[in-house]
């Protein structure tokens, strides 16, 4: 498809610079974070690429940095290839706001992966507020699980609503002993008061039950056979096919928690799970 400046890419691309200088691209994070990762993706640009790029990143609490912004560099200057994911690991320890990608001098990137670890800022969170626990807005995670065959673990705290299976977490059919899990992080450590486990659009691979254990843990060194071991939150409960199950009553009272382990029996797809609670 052409316009009137040419060929219409499905990316980002700039007009040929022919004075000197560079262009570049400022974008605002939908939720503060410290970036582990980046993917420059220049697919469908060929002769047409950056041949390098940077990255810089400031933190601002406006949606655009001004003039005085302190922006600090992420991902030194390095060289791109064409029609290509270009990866680069990165080393943040500082939560950032926004990321402006520099290409040298100009030309196309079809799209930009930042990856990385969400870090709202705390002043959002007042004691004894009432939000959802694990949501990514607010800094939950999902850390591990025991299989992610058909969906990603991390899908499970989004913050909007699944649209199809794969939306979701989903395991491989069982074949053996013993069930699956996932094991979250909250993003800030509370009173679980309801949860919400949500089998939408999975109808004839639910899980047949889920338990859920919680537990106000410091020392992270093998969660995973650990968390076997913690109070339980839920017992063991009986699961229906595309549908929002929500618990208040059935909950034990365990104070104040910072982990969380939901074990399906024996498989099966969870499209979302909620945890409202109050921040300790």
């Amino acid at each position: 498809k052409y316009d009137d400046h040419g060929k219409w890419m499905d990316g980002w691309e700039s007009r040929r610079k022919r004075v000197k200088g560079y262009d570049f691209c400022i974008i605002k994070l939908g939720i503060p974070g410290i970036v582990h990762g980046v993917d420059i993706d220049t697919r469908h640009f060929t002769g047409n690429y950056p041949p390098a790029a940077s990255i810089d990143v400031c933190c601002c609490e406006q949606d655009m940095p001004g003039d005085d912004a302190d922006w600090q560099e992420l991902l030194p200057r390095t060289d791109l290839d064409g029609d290509s994911h270009n990866y680069r690991p990165i080393a943040g320890e500082t939560a950032a706001t926004h990321l402006r990608l520099n290409i040298f001098p100009d030309g196309g990137v079809a799209r930009l992966r930042i990856y990385g670890e969400v870090s709202p800022d705390n002043r959002r969170f007042n004691k004894g507020e009432s939000l959802d626990l694990i949501a990514m807005t607010n800094g939950g995670r999902a850390i591990c699980c025991s299989d992610e065959h058909y969906g990603s673990m991390h899908n499970l705290n989004l913050p909007d609503s699944s649209t199809h299976m794969g939306d979701g977490w989903e395991t491989a059919r069982r074949r053996g002993p013993g069930n699956d899990w996932v094991i979250f992080e909250l993003g800030k450590p509370g009173v679980i008061e309801k949860i919400e486990i949500d089998t939408a659009h999975f109808k004839g691979n639910y899980p047949d039950r889920a338990e859920i254990r919680a537990a106000n843990v410091a020392d992270l060194k093998d969660i995973e056979t650990a968390s076997e071991q913690w109070p339980v939150l839920l017992e063991s409960t009986k699961l229906e096919m595309d549908s929002a199950h929500v618990f208040s009553t059935e909950l034990q009272d365990l104070g104040v928690v910072t982990h969380l382990r939901l074990s399906i029996f024996p498989d099966g797809g969870v499209a979302r799970v909620r945890v409202a609670g109050t921040v300790s």
